[in-house]
């Protein structure tokens, strides 16, 4: 089956960020993806970790909006004059905001166990993306805690974006001073 423009579209800003990412990270030691430029930072690996369970979240996400959607009788059609998916709400003014406690990463954890999830977890969102071609995203809706409320395509696009300022961050990471260089 193929997947409408939109859908496509999505999962190529999907894959380039998290390409990025995986380019960023791969190839580091453990020590590496554990060390943290200061006592409040994150390392690389509880970047790795917080993106991964940020994508299972939205993954969920989805998976409950659809039961919702099938248990409300709505058709699971994607509209034929949807030609691309709105843009995110602008982010609220003041300091980034931090991470819900649901997607707080943990220390320590070997970097080539959270690289083997970070894959897995976007192959699973693959057939994420793909069921966003069966209806109208638009009507799916859930409320983020800092951006208000969103559809579900956004949800999404917030997740290539996500990766893209998470990947700022782990460039900052290996570019500090003392990050160990071996």
């Amino acid at each position: 089956m193929t997947n409408p423009k939109p859908v496509e579209t999505l999962w190529s800003e999907l894959e380039h960020a998290r390409t990025q990412v995986l380019r960023e990270v791969e190839g580091l030691s453990q020590f590496q993806a554990d060390w943290k430029p200061g006592e409040q930072d994150w390392s690389i690996g509880e970047v790795v970790d917080h993106l991964t369970m940020a994508e299972i979240a939205t993954g969920k996400l989805t998976t409950k909006l659809f039961k919702e959607m099938q248990a409300g009788g709505a058709a699971a059609v994607f509209p034929h004059d949807l030609t691309e998916f709105g843009p995110l709400p602008p982010w609220p003014p003041g300091p980034p905001g931090g991470a819900p406690e649901v997607v707080w990463p943990a220390h320590g954890k070997p970097i080539g166990e959270l690289l083997d999830s970070m894959r897995a977890t976007r192959e699973r969102s693959r057939q994420s993306v793909e069921r966003l071609g069966q209806c109208d995203p638009r009507a799916l809706r859930f409320k983020h805690f800092r951006l208000g409320d969103m559809d579900l395509a956004q949800w999404w696009r917030l997740q290539a974006e996500h990766d893209q300022i998470h990947l700022r961050q782990i460039r900052e990471v290996k570019a500090a001073a003392g990050f160990p260089r071996d």
